[in-house]
């Protein structure tokens, strides 16, 4: 799943964008939501999946090609590289907890949304220019503007269904299905492109696919009336500070924050303290609004959430290899002969989205199929599916290595069928995941939580890149690796992670009981 998510004082106009001109949203949506996913589901679900859609493109297609630029391009070892990646991919995640209190508070999802794509976009195309300084800026633009964006879908989905509205559950995978769209094509193209004709091509295609999610969510504002609105309208557009307003200085504090991401990016080992730091005040904020400020019933709720959250580290921690060890893996140990054609590394990112695709409909009529009938698994239940589903995956990637040739390279069989593995246990757990939030969550709190659940995922590229050194083989003075040496370090830690990730499995399927007790679905 995985990421994420573009002066001066910059005006008002930036965050509502012009009024929609001859844009033919209303007959096309009316088309669209006549197909088979989005039938008898809120209209406006389209324009957030096909802004998703944008927005995934961008993100995917510059995540695919990053660490081979670190590793082919700029020749940093796989330790460097893994520690920014971790770093990148911790910020990515961590946030949208800023961004959600800020929507919360101040700029409501909408504007939220409109403004993060625009920070998004303009760190995608300074991507494009290949300067040390420039990378660090663009990570840090779309680490930004990322934070803004990401916790703001979430919450703007929900608004469109009831609590106990049975499609929740279905309206949030298809939704995930539109963020696997962009996921699948991007790295397919900007992978071609990046590596093909030049690395930074490929990251400005990134760029104007983000430009194109902007457009798109802009201008079509008036289908979504009141929803996600800002909390205090009149407030938010007063005049504060030499005639900016609480919305302006948000924007404005966005693009100066960009000097001190760039140095957290560049200062890795930094992070290790700063999430420390900020999980312990999240816990305790999260801890003290549960046993002070409310309800019992609303408390119970909380400490699933919460719980959890925290389950979902390690399945990301090790899920999140798919950007970093497993693409290095795909680049130097799998044979990726395909009839004449032989994939690029960096388009292997596109087998998992590609299996959400197929998987995504499927799932979602599964779960409408079950509940129908009283067998629906509870969510904690799907959470510990998910554990024991991954885990199988990583048993198939570390299989194939008993299977590699003399030239040390696996079958690419193994590599797709662990990755379908994988993508099952991801649909058991984060469209629901996504959707648990928001249930379980106060609505006061709602867009805060879901910056939670992303740090939850900000905790898990930290101990991804940890786990992702372990793979780490000795470098030379060049930064070539061992073909058979790297391939014996893959193979013991995808075991490590097979029956780490069975025995959370089994815990989770013990306590899925007490804790579906304690989310009180019968008071919904």
């Amino acid at each position: 799943m995985p990421f994420a998510y573009a002066k001066a004082a910059l005006p008002l106009h930036i965050y509502t964008m012009p009024a929609p001109c001859t844009l033919p949203h209303a007959s096309f949506t009316a088309k669209i939501e006549q197909t088979m996913i989005f039938k008898d589901h809120p209209r406006q679900l389209i324009i957030l999946f096909f802004t998703e859609i944008w927005e995934r493109f961008s993100y995917y297609g510059m995540r695919a090609l990053l660490m081979l630029y670190m590793t082919k391009q700029l020749l940093y070892g796989d330790e460097q590289a893994y520690a920014i990646y971790g770093a990148y991919g911790s910020l990515v995640y961590a946030t949208p907890l800023i961004g959600g209190m800020l929507a919360d508070r101040i700029l409501g999802q909408r504007k939220a949304i409109i403004l993060g794509s625009f920070i998004m976009m303009c760190g995608h195309f300074v991507m494009a220019f290949p300067t040390q300084h420039t990378f660090y800026a663009a990570l840090a633009l779309i680490v930004i503007g990322n934070g803004f964006f990401k916790p703001n879908m979430a919450p703007l989905i929900s608004q469109l269904y009831r609590k106990d509205d049975p499609r929740r559950d279905g309206g949030f995978t298809i939704f995930y299905m539109g963020v696997n769209i962009g996921a699948v094509v991007s790295p397919l193209a900007c992978g071609w492109v990046g590596e093909t004709i030049g690395w930074h091509y490929g990251f400005g295609l990134a760029g104007v696919g983000m430009m194109f999610g902007l457009l798109l969510f802009s201008k079509t504002q008036k289908m979504f009336g009141d929803n996600g609105l800002p909390p205090n309208p009149a407030d938010a557009q007063q005049k504060v500070i030499a005639g900016l307003s609480k919305i302006d200085l948000v924007g404005v504090g966005a693009f100066l924050a960009t000097p001190l991401f760039m140095l957290l990016l560049n200062q890795n080992q930094m992070m290790s303290y700063l999430l420390g730091i900020v999980g312990a005040v999240v816990v305790i904020y999260v801890g003290y609004t549960a046993f002070f400020n409310c309800t019992r019933i609303e408390r119970h709720r909380l400490i699933v959430a919460m719980f959890l959250i925290f389950c979902s580290v390690l399945f990301w921690s090790f899920f999140e290899q798919g950007g970093s060890s497993l693409t290095l893996y795909a680049d130097r140990n799998v044979d990726r002969q395909v009839l004449s054609y032989t994939l690029n590394a960096s388009q292997t990112n596109a087998i998992n989205p590609l299996f959400i695709i197929l998987l995504a409909t499927p799932f979602a009529n599964l779960w409408v199929f079950l509940s129908r009938r009283n067998l629906e698994p509870s969510t904690p239940m799907k959470f510990a599916i998910a554990m024991v589903l991954q885990g199988l995956g990583f048993y198939i990637f570390a299989l194939g290595g008993s299977f590699a040739g003399s030239d040390a390279l696996v079958p690419l069989f193994f590599l797709m069928f662990g990755y379908f593995m994988v993508t099952a246990g991801e649909l058991s757990l984060s469209p629901v995941g996504l959707g648990m939030v928001t249930k379980l969550s106060p609505a006061r709190i709602v867009s805060f939580m879901m910056g939670v659940w992303f740090l939850s995922t900000s905790f898990a590229h930290h101990f991804a890149a940890l786990i992702g050194r372990l793979t780490s083989p000795a470098h030379t003075a060049d930064s070539t690796v061992s073909a058979a040496e790297s391939l014996a370090g893959y193979t013991q830690v995808f075991k490590i992670v097979f029956w780490v990730s069975i025995a959370a499995g089994i815990i989770l399927m013990a306590l899925s009981k007490p804790l579906t007790k304690w989310m009180h679905d019968e008071e919904a």
